[in-house]
């Protein structure tokens, strides 16, 4: 058998932009997309891929080009994340909160050769170009959908470079281009930048069999079956929407798109496009399960939400599954593009009573498919943890999905890919029957007088207490046991009133009738809101500066 060895034939590199083909042969006149009064069939959408690869292909731009994109969950950006890549080119989306002054450093750092802009983001974008000494060519995204999608803001004329438009280039494109095949699986497609929670940003390269294999594998975790329909409200610019722009293509599903939601638009959305899957952090899930009465609903039909992100309180997955919203709880990184932990369910886990099984939910679970291993290991010994759901260690990653590296970064890459395994820097349990539990990121654990306490605990704790809309618990700095938690929390509307306001003393009562003395937060700062990413993750970086300016104590309350 040595003398039998891969050829053309049946090595062709993993790709999922071959998607949109099947999808187009298959699907062809389902809808693909539908925006406002706005609907595409799946031919429409792969002809316009076509059409726009072929453009920026004949722009000069392809294998090894960043092209970057500002733009919110729209049909573009969606078109965007097939369109790029099949040119040649690695797609860069970038989050449209950032200021001018950092999406100036992530263009710079990624030598993008041509920018996307969604109209609403052109003057932000402009002004971030005009920092650069080579600025990259802007391309203008209209919506003739939304009010104003065709005007530019009047203080920012275009110029002629300026006046060529997305549609134009979808128009003016070949509909017989032969998209461009990566030459290998480990082709660079994607860059992203990390959400900059812990850090500065950094940029996440990942590669075409990446992208396949976690779109493949997110599909079978989560059992979506053919011609879903999926609600936007986990933004694209956020680890490519953890690979369902591809996923939902794969079958042959329908994207149901918002620029902007809230709770009341998530719920009219279901009820009126029949929405079944929907990804999203825990602060949605938050949303609307504390939505008001008027808006909360229980729904027609099951609706799949997948979280991720910061762990999700028991409480709150408790009550979203009482509305009807069925809770699939994941877990991954920037660095995976997406889910490379779930908490399968057992069918004997139904059984239980409903707070067990909420608190089940609430672990991040087992390895993906798309995952060779995964382990939690002792960070000086780097060996295996007891399986006993509370010997702390880090949680690190083997397989397909993991990124190729840290971009114009060969020491944070080293320091991440080592020894075989992706270091995560979550802090988490194995728990005996084999189910992770992530704790903490490594530098939110609270070591305070020598123990160490996970803030997600203190977290969990706190979000059961009927006042509590958001919380999350940082170090501060304290004189007798080095540090101790400080709480920062937002209180639900109802409770904002002065005759209903909760205060420091009970919240702080409520923890210790609920956790071991020593977790017992000493310090509580009010919030109106808690510091977010544009996924919804807490800045806890940010808060941890809050606390580092309150000083030194061991048993103050504040309110700030």
């Amino acid at each position: 058998m040595d003398s039998l060895k891969p050829g053309a034939a049946n090595s062709s590199p993993l790709t999922p932009m071959g998607f949109l083909d099947r999808a187009a042969t298959i699907y062809g006149s389902r809808p693909s997309m539908v925006y406002n009064d706005m609907v595409h069939t799946w031919s429409q959408t792969h002809q316009r891929c076509i059409k726009l690869a072929s453009t920026i292909s004949s722009m000069g731009i392809g294998r090894g080009h960043v092209v970057s994109v500002v733009a919110p969950n729209i049909p573009a950006m969606y078109e965007m994340h097939f369109a790029v890549p099949m040119c040649g080119a690695v797609l860069n989306t970038i989050n449209i909160r950032l200021d001018s002054r950092t999406i100036a450093a992530l263009l710079l750092h990624s030598e993008a050769k041509l920018v996307f802009v969604d109209f609403q983001s052109w003057s932000l974008v402009k002004d971030a170009v005009g920092k650069l000494e080579k600025p990259p060519r802007l391309i203008l995204i209209e919506d003739e959908f939304e009010e104003g999608g065709r005007c530019l803001p009047s203080s920012s004329p275009p110029s002629p470079d300026d006046q060529l438009t997305y549609e134009m280039l979808v128009e003016k494109g070949n509909p017989g281009f032969r998209w461009v095949r990566p030459e290998s699986d480990w082709s660079p497609a994607i860059l992203n930048y990390t959400s900059g929670t812990t850090s500065s940003p950094k940029g996440v390269v990942h590669c075409h069999r990446g992208l396949f294999t976690m779109a493949i594998s997110a599909l079978i975790e989560w059992t979506v079956p053919k011609q879903p329909t999926y609600l936007w409200t986990l933004p694209m610019f956020h680890a490519n929407g953890w690979s369902f722009p591809w996923g939902i293509a794969a079958m042959g599903g329908t994207n149901v798109f918002v620029r902007r939601f809230d709770a009341a638009t998530i719920y009219a959305m279901i009820i009126k496009h029949g929405v079944t899957h929907m990804c999203a952090a825990p602060v949605v899930l938050n949303m609307l399960a504390n939505a008001p009465e008027s808006i909360r609903q229980q729904l027609p039909h099951t609706v799949h939400i997948m979280t991720g992100g910061a762990p999700p309180p028991a409480s709150v997955l408790f009550r979203i599954e009482a509305l009807g919203f069925t809770v699939t709880h994941a877990y991954g990184l920037t660095e995976t593009v997406g889910p490379v932990l779930y908490c399968t369910w057992k069918a004997e886990w139904d059984l239980l009573p409903a707070a067990e099984r909420a608190k089940l939910k609430a672990r991040q679970g087992v390895q993906a498919l798309c995952m060779d291993e995964v382990d939690v290991i002792d960070g000086e010994m780097g060996e295996s943890v007891k399986r006993d759901g509370m010997t702390l260690g880090e949680i690190v990653l083997r397989g397909s999905s993991i990124q190729l590296g840290y971009l114009k970064d060969a020491e944070m890459t080293s320091k991440s890919l080592r020894n075989g395994w992706f270091y995560t820097g979550d802090v988490g349990v194995m728990h005996p029957d084999g189910y992770i539990e992530i704790k903490d990121r490594s530098k939110d654990v609270i070591i305070s007088g020598g123990e160490n306490m996970s803030s997600v605990e203190v977290e969990s704790v706190l979000y059961s207490h009927p006042a509590i809309n958001e919380a999350a618990v940082v170090a501060r700095p304290d004189e007798f046991w080095g540090e101790s938690p400080c709480v920062f929390v937002s209180l639900k509307e109802d409770y904002q009133k002065a005759e209903k306001r909760v205060s420091e003393k009970e919240i702080i009562g409520f923890c210790r009738e609920r956790l071991p003395h020593y977790m017992v937060p000493k310090t509580v700062v009010f919030e109106e809101e808690l510091p977010k990413t544009s996924t919804g993750k807490i800045q806890k970086f940010l808060l941890r500066d809050k606390a580092r300016k309150l000083g030194s104590s061991s048993s103050t309350v504040s309110r700030m």
